[in-house]
């Protein structure tokens, strides 16, 4: 792929944060995020308290994609064919046919994912690794491009599952949606004291096509990588394992999902290859679900993110 195309992929992308602004004010980390995810054929995971436009922004960001979005509203009696499809009996041709669930959408926003049971989470996983479906021995794929944006509420809040770790390591990021700054909370008022419908996200547009979607991911997947930006990535998990304040370090997979999520920072900066600040700046988003704190370093108050920040601290950068 020229550079000049690169580029105008490049345009298109960023294009959809201006699409995404009509909507939602003050999130532009997370829009950052979830196009990060896109670009890397990832998954993300968004939490925060109800009441911070988590399932508007990814409506709103789906909606400039232009792409077939589905919703599934995550409760305690929701069922694994409610959300992957099941064969229903067709009383005229007398024969079992399968039904397609929610999942089959290219972007599928599971919202509140944390209120239904793991063994309903759980219908999630073959579709999120595999982006595909099994059932009565067909295997069925799922649509191209292929996201699934997630939104949970903090665990202690009632009503809420913890997600198996099975299912948190699916995800490539996990973003923290935060109470915005007291402008932006003026802003988001202004709007709907104008009208604004966050049903109808009038005047959001798709900003870019499917086609461009794959092709900016395959040119994601292009980017140069060093052997030495490989080995500081394993260095980092490894400083993780060796923590004596972490029960589950950062895994093999954990390392390769942070490869993929620099690669597409870096190409959304116009970097040909990535580098250890590329690294050093997707580290958090993309580990903080993947590791377990031993009880007491939770009992002291240490936090997973102050633990990696101090892990990228230490770990010596490539020159």
């Amino acid at each position: 792929m020229t550079d000049e195309n690169a580029d105008a992929l490049r345009q298109a992308v960023h294009r959809v944060r201006g699409e995404v602004a009509k909507a939602v004010v003050g999130q532009e980390g997370a829009v950052s995020g979830l196009l990060i995810a896109l670009l890397a054929r990832g998954h993300v995971l968004l939490e925060g308290v109800p009441g911070v436009a988590k399932t508007l922004l990814v409506r709103a960001f789906s909606r400039a994609l232009g792409l077939e979005t589905k919703r599934i509203q995550f409760t305690p009696d929701l069922m694994p064919g409610d959300v992957s499809g099941s064969l229903v009996y067709d009383a005229r041709s007398g024969e079992f046919e399968f039904r397609e669930g929610p999942v089959f959408a290219n972007v599928v926003l599971a919202d509140e994912i944390n209120r239904t049971p793991p063994k309903t989470q759980s219908a999630l996983l073959e579709a999120m690794e595999e982006r595909q479906v099994s059932a009565d021995g067909v295997t069925r794929p799922l649509p191209d491009p292929f996201l699934v944006c997630a939104t949970q509420n903090p665990v202690e809040h009632e009503g809420t599952y913890t997600l198996p770790e099975a299912q948190l390591d699916r995800f490539l990021l996990k973003l923290l949606i935060d109470v915005p700054p007291r402008e932006a909370e003026v802003a988001v008022l202004r709007r709907h004291a104008d009208g604004f419908s966050p049903r109808g996200l009038e005047g959001v547009e798709a900003a870019i096509s499917p086609e461009e979607i794959r092709a900016a991911q395959r040119s994601v997947a292009a980017v140069t990588v060093t052997d030495d930006v490989l080995g500081y990535v394993v260095d980092l998990a490894r400083a993780t394992r060796q923590s004596p304040s972490v029960q589950l370090g950062a895994s093999p997979r954990a390392a390769t999902a942070l490869l993929a999520a620099a690669k597409a920072w870096a190409w959304l900066g116009g970097y040909p290859a990535i580098t250890p600040d590329h690294v050093q700046a997707m580290l958090v988003p993309v580990w903080r679900h993947r590791i377990r704190l031993r009880p007491d370093a939770e009992i002291e108050g240490v936090s997973v993110d102050a633990l990696l920040g101090a892990v990228v601290q230490q770990t010596p950068v490539p020159l």
